[in-house]
C-alpha cells in the first residue's frame, strides 16, 4: 500500500461499534451499526458515503467526543474514553478565536503541554512555515481568506504534535481552486510528518486523490459497505484512466443510479 508504514499493531481500531441516539417520545436513531475497521500507523484513510451514513459520528467517536453505545474504539491498543493529545481534530468550520492573532491561535493548545515560552514560540513559527503563513502571523482571522483560516486550523492541530489527525470535511467550505491547493499542501505535510490521518469527505475525487485506502459507508444506519485500497503512485493525475476507474467505481457504490457528479451530498 502506497505511503503506509508496516506495523504489527494498528494505531486505530474500531471493533463492532454501534452508536444509538435516544430520542424523547420516539424511536431511538441508530447512526452506526456493527462498524469495524483498522488504521495502520502513517496510513491515510478516508471515509465516504451518502448523507446520514454516520461519517461525522464515526470520526467523533475516534476523537473521543462521543462514546459508542456498544463495541470498542481504541488507539494504540488503549480504549478511547475522551479526547487526548494523541489525536487532533480539524473541522469544516474554522473554529478560530477571532480575538487572537494567527500566531496566538496556532499556539493556543501548547500552554497545557508545559513548554517554555521560547519552545512554544519556535513550535508556532515552525508550524506557520509548514502551512505557508509565516507572513500572516500577526493577522487576525477576519483578515484571512477561507483557505488561510483552514490552514491556521491545520497548523493549530499539528502544533500539539498528535500522532493522529482527524479531519471532518476540512475543505468543504472553500472554493474548488483553494480546495485543490489545500489538498496538495495536506499531502506534503503528511509526507513530511508521517501523521496517521482519518479523513471524512463527500467528494469522491478528493478521496481518490488523497487516500491510501477508502472506507465506503452505507446507511441508514451506517455500516461499512466496502474498503478499497487506492494503488496509485503520487502525485496522482486525475485524468489517468486508473484514477477515473476508481472514481467511477466509488460513484456506483455511493451515488444514486444515474447521478453524474463525483460528489455526494454532504451530511446535514
Amino acid at each position: 500500500m502506497s505511503g503506509t508504514n508496516v506495523s504489527t499493531r494498528p494505531v486505530i481500531t474500531v471493533d463492532e461499534v454501534t452508536k444509538r441516539y435516544e430520542s424523547t417520545g420516539g424511536e431511538p436513531t441508530h447512526a452506526l451499526v456493527d462498524v469495524s475497521f483498522q488504521v495502520e500507523p502513517g496510513e491515510f484513510v478516508t471515509v465516504i458515503g451518502p448523507s446520514g451514513c454516520g461519517k461525522t459520528t464515526l470520526v467523533r467517536l475516534v476523537g473521543g467526543l462521543e462514546r459508542p453505545t456498544s463495541g470498542r474504539v481504541s488507539v494504540d491498543g488503549n480504549p478511547v474514553t475522551g479526547p487526548g493529545p494523541d489525536r487532533a481534530m480539524v473541522f469544516q468550520e474554522y473554529h478560530l478565536f477571532p480575538w487572537l492573532t494567527v500566531r496566538e491561535n496556532v499556539g493556543f493548545g501548547l500552554v497545557e503541554q508545559g513548554l517554555s515560552e521560547s519552545e512554544r514560540r519556535n513550535r508556532v513559527a515552525s508550524m506557520l512555515e509548514l502551512v505557508g503563513l509565516s507572513d500572516r502571523a500577526d493577522a487576525y482571522p477576519k483578515a484571512l481568506s477561507g483557505g488561510m483560516k483552514q490552514r491556521v486550523g491545520l497548523a493549530r492541530a499539528l502544533a500539539v504534535d498528535p500522532a493522529i489527525l482527524l479531519m471532518d470535511e476540512p475543505f468543504g467550505s472553500v472554493d474548488a481552486q483553494t480546495r485543490r491547493h489545500l489538498q496538495r499542501e495536506l499531502l506534503q505535510i503528511r509526507a513530511e510528518t508521517g501523521k496517521t490521518i482519518l479523513f471524512v469527505t463527500h467528494d469522491i475525487e478528493e478521496a481518490v486523490a488523497l487516500s491510501d485506502r477508502i472506507l465506503v459507508m452505507r446507511g441508514s444506519p451506517g455500516r461499512v459497505r466496502e474498503q478499497l485500497q487506492i494503488d496509485l503512485p503520487r502525485p496522482r493525475d486525475r485524468t489517468d484512466p486508473a484514477f477515473v476507474e476508481y472514481t467511477e467505481h466509488l460513484l456506483e457504490l455511493v451515488g444514486p443510479p444515474g447521478r453524474q457528479s463525483t460528489s455526494v451530498r454532504p451530511e446535514l
